[in-house]
């Protein structure tokens, strides 16, 4: 009685999950043709302090926060020691690896461990989903003393 009890209580939830899973990611926003995203500072191979100043650059496109539906905008995440890329169709995680700025920012200050880092941005759509295709920018290395 006990497992039919128990097997009756997860129904709905393992239904949930098998739809979700099925279920189709939020929108894609096409990019603009000739859309980029750069890194202004700082330059590839550089050697920083612990604490240092990213410079973010973007042409072909504006800014806008999150949440603000405007057509040619997005804002940018910030790749820390990604390998691959974020999912396309799915928002961009938010964790120490991948930094939000939904608020339009174009600079930031980032404080690492010493050691060597990669650096990349992407731009997202207004719910964080990356383009179609997706603007990123070439992956920096720099070298934290």
């Amino acid at each position: 009685m006990k497992r039919i009890l128990l097997a009756l209580a997860l129904a709905p939830a393992l239904a949930a999950a098998a739809f979700a899973a099925d279920a189709p990611g939020l929108p894609v926003t096409k990019a603009p043709a000739g859309a980029e995203v750069y890194i202004i500072a700082p330059k590839d191979g550089a050697t920083v302090g612990p604490e240092f100043t990213v410079s973010f650059g973007l042409k072909g496109m504006g800014v806008a926060p999150a949440g603000v539906k405007k057509e040619g905008t997005g804002h940018h995440h910030l790749l820390v020691d990604v390998k691959d890329l974020p999912a396309a169709g799915q928002p961009i995680p938010k964790d120490e690896n991948h930094v939000h700025f939904g608020n339009g920012q174009t600079e930031t200050t980032v404080k690492l461990k010493p050691g060597t880092h990669t650096l990349q941005l992407e731009l997202a759509d207004e719910n964080h989903v990356p383009f179609d295709p997706p603007v990123v920018s070439k992956k920096i290395t720099v070298h934290v003393k």
